[in-house]
């Protein structure tokens, strides 16, 4: 059963879609709480994000940023401004669809069906900026190209992928590589890190790797932090 979860902070509207999407047999989160919007939706991992623009906290646009610079979760959004600079912004952020309310019940259903079908098969893609990691063979799609990555690498960059742009351990690193921390002599990890480096210079991936004092390394866009 698909999962969706609706982000919307009008209570009657949310309940309203939810118990349409339910009754077209999906399973609904509605999320309730708009502190950290964005992370709750990477935790929950849903199928399709129904979203909002105008909400409390972080607006509708900001969390389709967030959600989409970290995952490769499909973005229906579905909200009352119907001017087309807006809806133009919200695709420019990899929003997957742009809906405006009111709406029938059959279009927003033929829509969800239709995002949901797009996705199909993509379960085992990770998304980054500007390119798309396939974590079981480690082809990298990036600048219309695919480019196979070694194992060592294409671990690496999944378990940075995985990590939503935070910090990951040194330990986490050694254990996506060799399944275990024991007996591994860090300048290997070291090693893996360098020639990760090399490849993303390479394919022009205009992302970097930073040491993180006391924690391990992060996966973060050319010019955010000085390394």
């Amino acid at each position: 059963m698909k999962r969706i979860a609706v982000v919307e902070d009008e209570a009657y509207m949310r309940e309203e879609i939810a118990e349409m999407l339910r009754n077209a047999g999906f399973e609904v989160d509605e999320i309730i709480s708009f502190e950290d919007t964005a992370g709750q939706l990477l935790r929950l991992s849903p199928d399709l994000i129904l979203l909002d623009i105008n909400l409390p906290q972080a607006s509708g646009f900001q969390i389709c940023r967030e959600i989409k610079q970290k995952s490769a979760i499909p973005v229906l959004v579905l909200t009352s401004r119907d001017q087309m600079r807006d809806e133009l912004h919200a695709l420019e952020l990899g929003a997957d669809e742009y809906l405006t309310k009111p709406c029938r019940k059959e279009r927003l259903l033929a829509r969800t069906a239709n995002v949901l079908k797009r996705y199909e098969g993509r379960s085992h893609m990770l998304e980054g900026p500007g390119f798309l990691l396939d974590r079981q063979t480690y082809a990298l799609y990036i600048h219309n190209r695919s480019v196979v990555l070694p194992g060592n690498q294409g671990r690496l960059l999944e378990a940075f992928l995985t990590h939503g742009g935070n910090p990951v351990k040194k330990e986490d690193l050694l254990t996506a590589l060799w399944g275990t921390t024991e007996y591994i002599d860090e300048n290997a990890l070291q090693v893996n890190l360098t020639r990760l480096k090399k490849t993303m210079q390479e394919l022009e991936m205009c992302l970097k790797i930073i040491p993180v004092r006391g924690m391990g390394y992060q996966l973060i866009p050319e010019g955010n932090k000085d390394e």
